[in-house]
């Protein structure tokens, strides 16, 4: 176990969580997504997980792997045309992760994702968490608009609203 990486989950709390995702922010995560979403077939999800508990921690469960179980928990891989996208962001360790369901994923280079993820810590660790959500969920709409493009149906299979974990 990294002590240092248990010393930052443990003083990151949720409230500095919420903080720095106010409803104001989980609002503009909400518009940006329906915004994107009326513009490609893609379906985009986003959750901030606070930290991790002490058994996670104690198996050294790297943020993609969690991304990937909740990839899972909110059916992101359920969507009719295999283009979900969740964009995971771990408060504690820093980091944000883009998972896309193989009907995407085959078809946008995992360097590209990671171009957007780093747009977003970018804008994190200079404190401005709606804007670096923002931009993600655009970078994310465009990769989505460049191989779903035109308007999807008009039922939404995710919902637009950001989870706070």
């Amino acid at each position: 176990m990294n002590i240092l990486r248990l010393i930052r989950h443990i003083a990151t709390t949720r409230w500095s969580t919420r903080r720095h995702f106010p409803q104001s922010t989980r609002d503009a995560i909400e518009q940006a997504i329906g915004e994107c979403e009326s513009r490609h077939g893609g379906e985009i999800r986003f959750v901030v997980e606070t930290s991790f508990d002490l058994p996670e921690l104690w198996r050294d469960l790297p943020p993609r792997t969690r991304a990937l179980q909740l990839f899972g928990q909110f059916g992101v891989w359920n969507t009719e045309h295999n283009n979900g996208v969740l964009i995971y962001v771990l408060m504690a360790d820093h980091d944000v992760e883009i998972v896309a369901d193989r009907g995407i994923a085959s078809r946008v280079a995992q360097a590209e994702w990671d171009a957007v993820c780093r747009q977003m810590e970018h804008h994190y660790r200079e404190g401005r968490f709606r804007e670096g959500s923002v931009v993600g969920i655009l970078g994310v709409g465009a990769l989505l608009g460049r191989h779903f493009p035109g308007t999807r149906p008009s039922d939404n299979e995710l919902p637009n609203q950001p989870v706070l974990l």
